[in-house]
């Protein structure tokens, strides 16, 4: 049976979730704060396959929660719960490891489409996974100057070393590798990458940057991959030297 953690401070709407998930089959486990949801995901005595994780909790919000999950190395698929879907917040939540996120109030409907959508992503990458590495195996990878990046597997190969990609590193990766040699700008980043149309700070793009950086640059304050485009944004290059 499907397990899911919800991380809801706001007892109505936790109990509500609760009853409707359960109605849908799955098992349904609830935590009030961020702290409580910690203590069940890091202690790893429990295995949930999504969490629906709430920004806006006492003390620890969803945001620490996030990253901690991730630094953890827990992995599930994690849908955000916002209620004022700012587009910095959302970028926010991408950042910190999130897979999907979702505005206050929401259908139920559409949560339940969006943990759907989480699930069949999670048994894609798995079973591709499980394919193996032989001649037949059709991963979708990408290998520049001695580094491989999975995209089915989230995973950037870097000599002996694997770092972990979040979703959405992965997603600005593989386009800044689509237009490789071109200038991106910020924008299209948003609008492509992210689906968020409306004008937003574009502060968390470069975040995002400087942490892929910190893997695929040998010098990461002197990059030969993603380099700065002056007023406009980022440029791939797979094998400087060479474009």
């Amino acid at each position: 049976m499907t397990r899911v953690l919800v991380v809801e401070d706001e007892q109505h709407l936790a109990e509500g979730l609760r009853f409707n998930l359960e109605a849908e089959g799955y098992e349904v486990q609830v935590a009030d704060s961020g702290e409580a949801a910690l203590g069940v995901l890091l202690a790893g005595a429990q295995r949930f396959d999504v969490v629906i994780l709430d920004i806006m909790l006492p003390g620890v919000d969803g945001f620490h929660v996030m990253s901690e999950m991730r630094l953890g190395g827990q992995f599930i698929p994690t849908l955000m719960l916002t209620a004022r879907g700012r587009p910095d917040d959302v970028l926010r939540g991408f950042a910190a490891g999130a897979d999907d996120y979702l505005t206050k109030p929401f259908d139920l409907s559409i949560l339940i489409a969006r943990i759907h959508g989480l699930l069949r992503r999670r048994d894609w990458l798995l079973s591709s996974t499980n394919r193996g590495s032989g001649p037949t195996d059709e991963r979708d990878t990408f290998t520049f100057d001695g580094k491989t990046v999975s995209f089915d597997t989230l995973e950037l190969r870097v000599g002996d070393r694997v770092f972990p990609l979040t979703l959405m590193e992965a997603n600005l990766l593989r386009y800044l590798i689509r237009y490789e040699g071109k200038p991106v700008s910020r924008k299209s980043m948003l609008e492509e990458v992210w689906a968020l149309h409306e004008d937003t700070d574009t502060r968390p793009i470069d975040n995002f940057i400087v942490r892929l950086r910190r893997y695929i640059e040998d010098d990461p304050k002197r990059p030969r991959h993603l380099l700065t485009v002056r007023g406009i944004g980022y440029r791939f290059i797979a094998a400087p030297g060479l474009d």
